[in-house]
């Protein structure tokens, strides 16, 4: 039976693959990093990554973007998919190459996390906020250590428990050669992204982390485009003449599809709270996975 139900979801995640890479091609206009993480996404997420695409991300039409995408749980999504794009993609590729090796489950899991963590940090989330950090690329990466860790913890919480679960019933699903290992991988982001999107829409909704990047000369009609490389043309002259530096332009306006938002940061202790606090969160679900499926260290 599972055979036949991975067939189906190959198939529709094809398909779902096919559609997204071919719209955020030519229709959403929204920067590179976020084309890369929502096809990541659906890649490894299938028909509900696409259709949460469609709901939350996908372009309805000339110069709409920016207002379709500006709903708080919209920008939590989108702010979601580059952490849950950055930590997928380092599980998997750790364990392909863990695959090689014979480590207890519980060093591949211990491997995988910190895999996940270096590349959801320093390319999805460093490389997504790079602009608003006057392209200071370890600046960048400072800045969001926190956001990261927070993030990826709660995506941790579900996805963590669905790959050790079904790794113990089936398993021949920790071979990179075998679909199962593409199935309980793709199940365990699907679980992943709902556990994760609570903490994002907060992260987003409080200015922590950023949202939804519209590309506004991608997105406006060839009216509003001319325009719109005019006014760039003319405050670029302004800033020279004034010889303000770039790092010290606001960050926080349309041109960088933030819908205004500006980046707040949190005090130390509070940022050391919510990152033990996740830590527990995620310890608990781990222990509550062992009562099902035993892990080895």
């Amino acid at each position: 039976m599972l055979d036949g139900i991975m067939i189906v979801w190959f198939i529709l995640t094809a398909l779902s693959l096919l559609f997204a890479i071919y719209d955020l091609s030519t229709n959403t206009p929204v920067s590179w990093v976020q084309k890369l993480a929502w096809i990541l996404v659906i890649a490894y997420t299938g028909p509900f990554g696409l259709f949460v695409f469609l709901l939350a991300c996908r372009n309805p039409g000339k110069g709409l973007h920016a207002t379709f995408t500006r709903a708080n749980w919209k920008q939590g999504v989108n702010s979601e998919m580059h952490c849950l794009a950055g930590d997928a993609t380092g599980i998997i590729l750790c364990a392909i190459i863990l695959s090689f090796f014979s480590l207890t489950p519980g060093v591949d899991l211990i491997l995988e996390y910190v895999s996940a963590w270096i590349i959801g940090l320093f390319i999805f989330q460093a490389l997504m906020m790079l602009d608003m950090f006057g392209n200071n690329y370890l600046r960048a990466v400072r800045k969001t250590i926190f956001v990261e860790t927070v993030s990826m913890n709660m995506v941790m919480v579900g996805m963590i428990p669905v790959m050790v679960v079904l790794l113990h019933q089936f398993p021949e699903s920790d071979d990179p050669g075998h679909p199962s290992f593409w199935f309980r991988m793709s199940m365990g982001a699907v679980v992943g992204g709902l556990t994760g999107f609570p903490i994002n829409w907060w992260l987003v909704a409080r200015g922590l982390k950023h949202g939804c990047m519209t590309v506004p000369e991608k997105d406006a009609t060839p009216v509003e485009s001319s325009e719109h490389s005019e006014h760039a043309s003319h405050q670029v002259h302004e800033h020279h003449d004034s010889g303000m530096d770039h790092e010290h332009m606001d960050m926080s306006g349309d041109m960088h599809g933030c819908h205004g938002m500006q980046m707040a940061t949190l005090p130390i202790w509070q940022q050391i709270a919510w990152i033990l606090g996740t830590f527990i969160l995620l310890g608990v679900a781990v222990w509550i996975t062992t009562l099902f499926a035993p892990i080895r260290f």
